[in-house]
Order: structure tokens, then C-alpha cells, then sequence
């Protein structure tokens, strides 16, 4: 596979016998700066069986600093809702409408959020919207009477995880233009909530590995405890 000099320099620079602080990890990543700005992410290799329902890891958390691009939020609801979700933010709302336009291939945008009375109206999409990671549900706080607190948590930097059939966690905390406090501190509350999130029937070692990587960057391997 090719790879480009500031690949090959950060990848030389890195001590694979070693597992580096958040912020000097951040720091290394920052050598491989492009004209575009990478996206910043934290990869977990977890402890647990995600074939069994009571070991699936999942959950939600407010970056700090945001993740650095512009959400694009749409909302399923009615009435005096369709008012509340605009005034919050929202760049779509409405009902059938937007199912149909769903149904005829629009996917403009990059989260959706319903109201519970509008769910057996979206159940027409779900088999789009699903594999996308877009079907609202009450677990990920998308399914929600809260209209507005929702948006403005989504537009805010919400992002959503969950584990997948490897027992792997994968989700963005910012951009590498972002300062090294910023991306610390994004990474220490998504790895605060996956710590939180660990399920009951989990035995043994929780996270057996935790990576700090970039779009175009190879991935560097965090020390847990440095980490928090």
C-alpha cells in the first residue's frame, strides 16, 4: 500500500513497544497535518461478546468542543413540534413529506431525531435509514418528547456510539486543527462514557486496547492510565 512522507515520518517516530498520554499521542498526530483536516478519532477493543444483548456497548456523549463539522438534523414530528424543532436549530422537520422524499432517494443530511408518535410513520424507512446509523431509538436519545434539547445537542457535537460484531468502538472526538486540550478533552469524555457504559456481565479485562488515530495518520496505541 502507498504511503505518503508524512504517513512514514509520524509512523517512524512511533515507539511500537510503547503506549503513549493522550496528549503527547495528539502531539504526534499533529506531524501528519495535510491541506484537508483530518478527522480525529478513538478506537476500543473491548472485553465483551456483542453476540449476547446483555454485553452490547452502546451510548451517547456531548463532545466538549464539538466534533468540528456542520450537522445537518432532521426531525420527524407534527403540530405545534414542527415550530419548536426549526426554532432549536433543525434543518428539516416534518412528517410524510420527508419519508416520501427519503423514499425517492434524498439523504441530505447527517442525523435524525422523531417525536414517539411519529415512529410508525418513519417505520417505512427504517430498512434506509438503519443501515446509515440514522434510525432514531430511544436508547441513542433520538426518539424523544424533548425536541428541542435534542437538536441543540446534536448541532452542540453529540456524537453516538456502539460496539460492533469484533467488540470494537470507533467514534470521532474533533478535527486535528483542533489545540491538543481540545482533542484531550473530547477523547476523555467519550472514554469516560464507554468506562461508564461497561456492562454488568462483563468479565475480565474491560478494554484490552484503546488507539488514537487520524483519517490519513496510523494509529497510536494510549496507555489507559496516562489516558485519564
Amino acid at each position: 500500500m502507498f504511503r505518503g512522507k508524512k504517513y512514514k515520518k509520524v509512523a517512524e517516530s512511533i515507539d511500537r513497544n510503547k503506549a503513549y498520554g493522550l496528549a503527547e499521542a495528539i502531539e504526534i498526530l499533529k506531524k501528519s497535518e495535510l491541506k484537508f483536516d483530518q478527522t480525529v478519532e478513538v478506537h476500543f477493543n473491548l472485553g465483551v461478546d456483542p453476540k449476547h444483548s446483555d454485553q452490547v456497548v452502546r451510548g451517547t456523549v456531548v463532545l466538549p468542543h464539538g466534533t468540528g463539522r456542520s450537522v445537518r438534523v432532521l426531525v420527524f414530528c407534527k403540530d405545534n413540534n414542527l415550530e419548536v424543532a426549526k426554532s432549536a436549530g433543525a434543518d428539516y422537520a416534518g412528517g410524510a413529506d420527508l419519508v416520501q422524499k427519503i423514499q425517492e432517494g434524498w439523504l441530505d443530511f447527517d442525523a435524525v431525531v422523531a417525536t414517539p408518535d411519529m415512529m410508525p410513520v418513519i417505520s417505512k424507512v427504517a430498512r434506509v435509514l438503519g443501515p446509515r446509523g440514522m434510525m432514531p431509538s430511544p436508547k441513542a436519545g433520538t426518539v424523544t418528547v424533548n425536541v428541542a434539547q435534542t437538536v441543540k445537542e446534536l448541532k452542540a457535537g453529540k456524537i453516538s456510539y456502539r460496539v460492533d460484531k469484533g467488540a470494537n468502538v470507533h467514534a470521532p472526538v474533533g478535527k486535528l486543527s483542533f489545540s491538543v486540550d481540545q482533542l484531550a478533552e473530547n477523547a476523555k469524555a467519550v472514554i469516560d462514557s464507554v468506562v461508564k457504559n461497561k456492562p454488568q456481565s462483563s468479565k475480565g479485562t474491560y478494554i484490552k486496547s484503546l488507539t488514537l488515530t487520524a483519517t490519513m495518520a496510523p494509529g497510536i496505541k494510549l496507555d489507559m492510565a496516562l489516558t485519564r
